[in-house]
């Protein structure tokens, strides 16, 4: 008799893809992750299209994970942990309505559990400002192109990756080494 295992999705903004895709290929109960677009007007849109801002969608990245190895509450601690949801906009040195912060929910437990962890992290001042962080019902996720999918593991070299994703990945393998694979 085969075990079949109940999965779930989460779907988070949280600036460059590339960023947020590579920190949570690193977790434990993380079946897959993939690159693409949510958010916006435009029908299939191209990541030439998503950066000239115009189609109103946010890089963002779907994640299909096993709630019995790691909860969604898990997940958004380590997505609050790894990007700056007090800025509008904006993610490091990337500027534009695609960087934004933003959890687009799959159901109304992921939106109660987001808008009370938003809450306590507001309430205890973590970041010294409050978060921007928007939550939004999930929408048509269009998967981006092929070339950004798995890219920190495919580029780790690059001068992007080697500076801004790798202290990302480290900080996770670090804060949160018993939940890495």
């Amino acid at each position: 008799m085969t075990h079949t295992t109940n999965v779930e999705k989460a779907t988070f903004a949280g600036g460059c893809f590339w960023c947020t895709e590579a920190v949570f290929l690193e977790l434990d109960g993380v079946q897959s992750v993939q690159s693409g677009y949510i958010g916006g007007q435009t029908e299939s849109p191209t990541y030439e299209q998503v950066c000239s801002g115009t189609t109103g969608h946010a890089e963002a990245i779907e994640i299909v994970f096993d709630p019995q190895k790691i909860d969604y509450g898990t997940l958004l601690r380590i997505f609050f942990a790894t990007h700056d949801p007090t800025t509008i906009n904006r993610q490091g040195n990337d500027v534009g309505t695609q960087y934004r912060s933003e959890i687009f929910y799959h159901d109304e437990n992921q939106r109660q559990t987001a808008q009370a962890y938003i809450e306590r992290l507001n309430q205890a001042n973590t970041y010294g400002r409050r978060l921007v962080t928007k939550l939004t019902p999930a929408s048509v996720f269009y998967v981006a192109e092929d070339y950004h999918q798995n890219y920190y593991n495919r580029n780790q070299n690059a001068g992007y990756c080697t500076y801004v994703i790798t202290p990302k990945v480290e900080k996770v393998r670090r804060s949160f080494a018993q939940l890495t694979k």
